[in-house]
């Protein structure tokens, strides 16, 4: 994963307006986010190749191997130690949402997990004080903010995402604490642990994968509705399919 350290001053302190210039740029289209805008779908389904022969050269088997080698409590304490690490970001976009609720308990999560769980090792926090993992992101930030969703993309590597997504994924590297306190030895070990985990969830996630890209009749369509809907339940908590576009329609 990209780490960006040793940052001047003034550039730091240009960063958020210059991510808002962006989002406002990446944002316009689709405001609503109830349709399906994809003015750049040729160039969207070639990354979509791409990513497609990527997955099927190296993630679906390295998922393989991982799921041959690793146990159930293995996966369990990899999952476990992602999660921390990511809490402190989590917790700054809480407060940026003024989600003051989310920001104590993501802060208290980090905190305990840190400590009492051994560095994330154990999910002291979920098992014993019943402080359950509280999920957000920049592009949820953006969000709430108002920002639109934009144009869906399908980025190399890293898939499907709109405009409002892809800003929130670029600042969310800006964001987060835990890389920019920590030295590039560390950071390493830590992008290290996070590629292992992205291998543990394709093969968790296997037969949902598998089906998406290898078994429907248009898989990019597949995955870029897949992709909006789950992504629009989560930032609103629901929507009807029906204010989805069918994806194997003639656009």
């Amino acid at each position: 994963m990209l780490k960006i350290k040793n940052l001047s001053n003034s550039f730091s302190a240009k960063l958020p307006i210059a991510a808002m210039v962006i989002a406002v740029s990446a944002c316009s289209d689709n405001p609503t986010g109830s349709t399906i805008v994809d003015p750049y779908e040729d160039d969207n389904r070639k990354a979509h190749a791409f990513n497609k022969a990527v997955d099927k050269a190296l993630f679906r088997p390295a998922g393989e191997s991982y799921g041959n080698l690793m146990t159930e409590q293995d996966d369990k304490i990899i999952n476990n130690v992602v999660e921390n690490l990511s809490t402190p970001k989590k917790a700054v976009n809480n407060l940026l949402q003024a989600n003051m609720e989310g920001f104590v308990e993501n802060t208290l999560r980090f905190t305990i997990n840190s400590t009492l769980g051994l560095f994330g090792y154990f999910d002291v926090a979920a098992n014993d004080f019943g402080l359950e993992p509280k999920e957000t992101d920049f592009g949820q930030t953006l969000h709430k903010w108002g920002f639109g969703e934009g144009r869906y993309q399908e980025l190399p590597l890293l898939g499907p995402s709109t405009g409002r997504d892809t800003v929130g994924f670029v600042v969310d590297i800006f964001l987060d604490p835990v890389g920019a306190v920590t030295s590039p030895s560390v950071s390493l070990g830590i992008s290290t642990v996070k590629g292992v985990e992205f291998v543990g969830d394709r093969y968790t996630y296997a037969d949902l994968i598998d089906g998406v890209l290898y078994e429907s009749e248009d898989s990019y369509a597949a995955s870029r509705i897949y992709y909006l809907q789950n992504r629009r339940f989560f930032l609103n908590g629901g929507i009807s399919e029906a204010d989805l576009e069918d994806p194997y329609a003639t656009e």
